[in-house]
């Protein structure tokens, strides 16, 4: 959201996943005055100086938008192109900035990676720079003698002198440098480090960061705070941060160039992504709105080239505005005690999290555990409906399980053996940010600002898996950053590993390189043997690492596609290398010190009957209860930090901070006797034969990485081939909130 020069207009650009728009407020009253569709956006918006015009960002089909405001309307005007749409040009536009005296437009680029300069007579480009990194705003000083430029993927700000058409030496600032606001002088900018929990002061004329302003709730609060907007009153003396994740806005008074001084926070909606202050009143754009909807009409139709469905979760998240004026002293100390009402994240909770004593899980980091060993599965996409809505022992829906005990017997075991668990809620919202949620129990801005375009197939870089670099990691980095900073063994089998390469520096000489990543043409069962290979070497030379992350992702399947193997086979390939797996180590020496946890990194936004987050959690070791029942809600951030407190490793974000750990799955009563494998009841080796009108619409997904292909399109495929080419998947379901059960209402004794 930007404001027109006199104050007057407002003008917001919606760039999510369903319908792209830029729209014309009145700034004092929010009322709606126009909307112009676009079929792309982005963040990049800008007035002319003279208010007669409003720029946007094109998003991935890489142009600007231009529209004259005429009155209280919006007319199209022809736009600026930097390239030809994505995927023939990867370019991007992100932030803009108009110079009226020289009567041109500046855009930066967030794919490319550059600095385009056009000429607004000829609406040419004059020239293109490039920059350092993925860029995301663009602030003009009010003198025009410099362009500030926000260096997204480079912990810095990039300085451009429009004199003499160059960049100077960057500024470095904190992690994910993103929205900017400036004093009227131009002598102090403010900029939000959404991957730090902080907004950096620079001083201009030194060229360096004179303050740093912490925004989070808490001093020293672990990654999750994610400050995106920032804005200043009228009179430079207040600064106002959005803060994305914890839903409420940081208030400083920065009167003092040597020692701002924080006043409070205000609450604000679901996400907030840019404040803005209008005249004397506070206006807030809530990326996500106030609340989830449910969709009982379904996702119905569903088109080959995406998640068109209108009940398809990606357009069930609805932007809101609020309005408030500028607070007071005594109206900032009510919205604080809100704020802090509402956190579920507290310092004391990050310290000694919920856990009783006894437990082998430790109620502190640093404690010791009898669990020396971590295997932490990573699976791909189900629901529990999907695999355990047979079980009667929990939740499900029978009408919904797509793979039954016939097709998994292995996993439908292990839940009696051990313990099911049929309220547990992947954290991802969708494919792109599973595996982010999985190991680093947070989906950075990035994340969350650049799927929404590649799910709506409008474009964008998917790969959100270490290839992109700094610009798609969390600040601290992920599981493994976080055992080798502990000193922590660790390796992974698969995970974050393409085509035999590490794709973050971290996992480098610490993966074993004859296992397979993502790859649906390698059956789980041969990794699990090159698994198995492995272990038996490290454990006979007592090297054993202390976490090991096994990455098993053929659940995801092949849908329908013709001449590949079926959904059920791809199951049933999945549930016997499981098996074994388990069963081995079970009968192996580190039997006794080990745990095994099992997530899928998401969902898929599939058919269950309570939620499509809902998934299939397991748990199993010899200090894991047996033949348990337990409903209380987990979420992926709670497995997360079960994991943490067994190897003695901090929360990596507010999320598993605040997550509640699963204590009551664990006893301080071993059972050391091995798990028997099931065997394979259903036939490895089928392949699908038909090429109907599911198979012929598979062709069109991409599976030559993980979740590349849209979720929920993908789900109905997967549906159609397993229940018939003219079966109907039934529409994935919402909650707006999860009730958790107290912990000892929700458990059944266990059986022995």
């Amino acid at each position: 959201m930007q404001l027109s020069p006199d104050g007057r207009l407002a003008a917001v650009v919606n760039a999510g996943w369903g319908q792209n728009s830029v729209q014309l407020l009145d700034a004092a009253t929010g009322q709606l005055l126009d909307t112009q569709v676009v079929p792309a956006a982005w963040a990049g918006l800008a007035f002319a100086p003279d208010g007669r015009t409003v720029y946007a960002s094109g998003g991935q089909h890489n142009r600007v938008h231009c529209f004259r405001v005429e009155g209280q309307k919006l007319r199209p005007d022809s736009a600026l192109v930097l390239g030809t749409k994505w995927p023939k040009q990867k370019i991007g536009v992100a932030g803009l900035a108009v110079d009226g005296p020289r009567n041109v437009l500046y855009a930066v680029t967030r794919e490319d990676n550059s600095l385009y300069t056009f000429d607004l007579k000829t609406r040419r480009i004059l020239r293109t720079i490039k920059l350092p990194a993925e860029a995301y705003g663009a602030l003009l000083s009010p003198d025009g003698a410099r362009l500030y430029i926000s260096l997204w993927g480079g912990h810095a700000v990039a300085v451009y002198d429009i004199a003499r058409q160059q960049l100077l030496p960057t500024i470095p600032v904190e992690s994910h440098p993103n929205d900017m606001a400036l004093t009227r002088d131009g002598r102090r900018l403010f900029v939000a480090n959404a991957n730090s929990n902080s907004v950096s002061v620079i001083d201009t004329r030194l060229g360096r960061v004179t303050e740093t302003l912490n925004t989070a709730l808490f001093p020293a609060s672990p990654a999750g705070s994610t400050p995106d907007g920032v804005a200043l009153n009228g009179d430079d003396t207040q600064l106002y941060i959005a803060n994305a994740d914890n839903n409420c806005l940081a208030v400083f008074d920065v009167r003092d160039p040597a020692a701002s001084r924080p006043l409070g926070f205000v609450p604000t909606g679901w996400y907030p992504t840019t404040v803005r202050v209008a005249g004397a009143q506070l206006l807030v754009v809530n990326g996500k709105g106030s609340i989830s909807k449910a969709n009982p009409n379904g996702p119905n139709p569903v088109h080959d080239d995406g998640e068109k469905g209108a009940g398809y979760i990606g357009g069930l998240l609805g932007s809101s505005l609020l309005r408030l004026p500028l607070p007071d002293a005594a109206a900032l100390a009510t919205f604080s005690a809100q704020v802090y009402a509402n956190t579920p994240f507290t310092k004391a909770r990050e310290a000694s999290p919920e856990v009783p004593a006894g437990s082998p899980v430790p109620q502190r980091v640093g404690e010791a555990s009898p669990m020396k060993h971590v295997f932490y599965i990573i699976k791909e996409n189900r629901t529990y409906d999907q695999v355990l809505g047979d079980l009667p022992a929990g939740n499900g829906d029978a009408s919904l399980c797509l793979f039954p005990e016939k097709v998994t017997p292995n996993h439908h075991a292990l839940t009696r053996d051990f313990v099911l668990l049929d309220n547990f809620y992947v954290d991802a919202e969708v494919s792109a940010d599973g595996h982010n949620w999985s190991t680093a129990a947070y989906a950075t801005d990035f994340v969350e600002k650049t799927w929404p375009g590649n799910y709506s197939g409008r474009g964008g870089n998917y790969d959100f898996e270490g290839n992109r670099g700094e610009v798609a990691e969390p600040k601290d980095g992920f599981l493994w950053d976080y055992c080798k900073r502990a000193g922590r063994s660790y390796r992974s089998y698969g995970e974050f590993v393409y085509k035999g390469k590490a794709s973050v520096p971290s996992l480098v000489g610490h993966f074993c390189e004859g296992y397979a990543g993502f790859d649906l043409d390698v059956k789980d069962v041969d990794r699990e043997k090159v698994w198995e290979q492995d272990f038996d070497r490290l454990v006979a030379a007592n090297a054993l690492p202390d976490l090991s992350i096994i990455r098993l992702p053929n659940d995801h399947t092949y849908g329908a596609r013709k001449g590949q193997l079926s959904p059920l086979s791809y199951a049933a390939d999945n549930d016997l290398a499981l098996g074994r797996l388990i069963e081995h180590l079970s009968k192996s020496p580190v039997w006794k010190e080990s745990v095994v946890m099992i997530v899928e990194d998401d969902a898929q936004n599939g058919p269950d009957h309570i939620d499509a987050h809902r998934s299939t959690a397991y748990l199993v070791g010899p200090y894991v209860r047996r033949h348990a029942v337990v409903h209380t809600a987990y979420t992926t951030s709670g497995m997360l930090r079960t994991l943490e407190l067994i190897l003695g490793l901090p929360p990596m974000s507010q999320y598993d901070a605040a997550a509640l750990p699963l204590w009551a799955c664990f006893t301080n009563k071993p059972n050391f006797s091995p798990y028997n494998l099931r065997p394979a009841t259903t036939p490895q080796d089928v392949r699908n034969t038909a090429f109907n009108a599911p198979a012929r619409r598979s062709l069109k997904f991409d599976l030559s990485r993980e979740d590349a292909a849209p979720d929920l399109a993908f789900n109905e495929n997967i549906w159609q081939a397993v229940r018939g080419e003219h079966s109907r998947m039934p529409a994935p379901r919402r909650s707006a909130a999860v009730r958790e059960a107290k912990q000892n209402e929700a458990e059944e004794e266990d059986e022995d």
